[in-house]
Formats: C-alpha cells, structure tokens, sequence
C-alpha cells in the first residue's frame, strides 16, 4: 500500500544564524558599488557622492528588512515519506520530493557559511523542476539531515526516476 504525499506547509525554521549569513552576502554585494561611487565622487566627479549614498540608504534599509522576511517565510521538514520545502519572497514555492524519488543527497558549506556554522543540504531527484535545498541549516543538523535522508531512501523501494 502507497501512502499519499500531499502539499502542506513545512514546519521547521532555518537556523537563525541564517540571518547574518544573508545580510554578510547582501552587503558584500552593496558595499563594492558604495565604495567605488564614494571613491570616483571624491576623486572625479562629485555627483557621484549622491549615487553611492543612494545606494548606501537603500542597501542598508533592504539588508536590515530582507533577511528578517525570508526568515518568517522558509520553511522545511523531512518526513518518513518527503522533504518538504517553502522558500520564496514575493513568489513563494512549495516543493515536496518524495522519498522514492530521491537520487542524491549532498551537503555544502562555502566560506561564509562555515563562518556562521550552517550549510546547505542538497536533495536531488528525477523532476525537471530540478534539486530541492534547505540552506541555512546549522551545520551539525545538516549533517544528520543528510544521513536521516540517506538511511531512508535506501530502505524506501522504488527506481527515483
């Protein structure tokens, strides 16, 4: 007998050191324009002072707000039979992978993650839609998340295509 798999919401939150790790990435991201607009506006034309404070004001009001609204909105959860993901900003998306359809499990750690002592745990299956991730795990969690996952679809029968 099959047991359905049906779309619901996952219940677990990423872990809250997710939030730095996202602000850290954004701002590496902001900071580079910010200085060199700062730098040419002193050096070249000062005009450009008023597009790097722009860009300042508006990176730190999108750094501070951003990563607190992702953090209320993903969501994951491995059951017996799925890993259920919620991610999205403005567009949310649900995925479920049952655990029939998994092929691979794998588990990441960039730089800045390791910093912060998260990773992200990768689940691939044989949907076109392509791997489900749950990134911002600590890192520890997603270390025994990708073991659980692993010990379950071993004993879970069926081809994962």
């Amino acid at each position: 007998m099959t047991e359905s798999v049906r779309l619901r919401p996952p219940t677990n939150r990423l872990n809250p050191r997710c939030l730095a790790w996202w602000r850290v990435r954004f701002a590496l991201v902001v900071l580079p324009p910010v200085v060199v607009a700062a730098v040419l506006g002193i050096l070249l034309v000062p005009a450009l002072l008023i597009l790097a404070a722009v860009i300042a004001v508006v990176g730190l009001a999108v750094l501070v707000l951003l990563p607190a609204w992702w953090y209320r909105v993903h969501r994951w959860e491995v059951t017996d039979h799925a890993v259920y993901t919620r991610t999205g900003y403005f567009w949310q998306e649900w995925r479920v992978a049952p655990m029939s359809r998994i092929q691979t499990v794998d588990t990441a750690r960039g730089p800045l993650q390791q910093l912060f002592r998260l990773a992200t745990v990768t689940v691939t299956t044989a949907s076109a839609k392509g791997a489900v991730e749950i990134a911002g795990l600590d890192a520890q969690l997603a270390s025994s998340v990708a073991e659980e996952l692993t010990e379950t679809t071993q004993a879970t029968p069926g081809d994962a295509t």
